[in-house]
């Protein structure tokens, strides 16, 4: 599902190129789940956006669901993002003019893919049912991600991305949030790659792998 092979990322700062990866492999099976570690400025969110097509690498490869990001324009790497992969923030990202009934279905009808029985499924699963007709502005922290949880897997894509899902979160929202993505992610039969700082969240998904100075290490928990 995800073949990431010696991936190298650097940014331009005041003194000079700064290597964020630095030869980054891995691989993630269809319909399995790894979790991403790290210290803060490892690398772990500037991986997710490369995989995601929202940056571009210096060098090395990528491919996701048999297609290679290699020489994708804007307009290839924007009909990626609608296709192949969903990505869960931390800061929830809704759009807040819209109700969440619109927010749910914002990526599925993006991709021209929306399947009304699977999202109302995706709804009721949520526990979403009664807040369809509220803004982004109306619900509680946990009821906003529940909301991006469900949006990022109504169009069922081959790769769910998650940058720290459950960060803004208290525990036992975090739990519920957690619970709910792992289920419906096999639902789904989407793959998951998520970032985290957990361990505990960590343990829960197939893999556990840490990087630490641009490289990928062994297993944290």
């Amino acid at each position: 599902m995800l073949d990431v092979q010696d991936l190298k990322k650097s940014y331009s700062g005041p003194q000079g190129q700064l290597p964020v990866l630095d030869g980054v492999s891995l691989r993630l099976e269809a319909g399995s789940s790894l979790a991403l570690m790290g210290e803060s400025g490892s690398g772990k969110s500037t991986l997710l956006h490369l995989v995601a097509g929202l940056d571009q690498a210096d060098s090395g490869a990528i491919w996701v669901a048999g297609q290679s990001l290699a020489g994708l324009d804007e307009a290839g790497r924007a009909a990626f993002r609608r296709d192949r992969v969903a990505v869960i923030f931390q800061q929830f990202n809704l759009i807040p003019s819209l109700r969440v009934v619109d927010n749910l279905a914002f990526q599925a009808r993006l991709a021209g893919a929306v399947d009304s029985t699977w999202l109302d499924w995706l709804t009721e699963r949520l526990g979403l049912q009664a807040l369809l007709h509220r803004y982004p502005e109306q619900l509680s922290g946990g009821q906003q991600q529940r909301v991006a949880v469900g949006r990022a897997l109504a169009v069922r894509p081959p790769l769910v991305l998650a940058d720290e899902p459950t960060g803004n979160l208290d525990e036992e929202s975090a739990d519920q949030v957690m619970a709910l993505l792992l289920e419906l992610v096999q639902q789904a039969g989407s793959s998951l790659l998520m970032v985290t700082h957990s361990n505990a969240l960590a343990a829960r998904l197939d893999r556990q792998l840490i990087l630490k100075a641009g490289r990928v290490h062994g297993s944290a928990v």
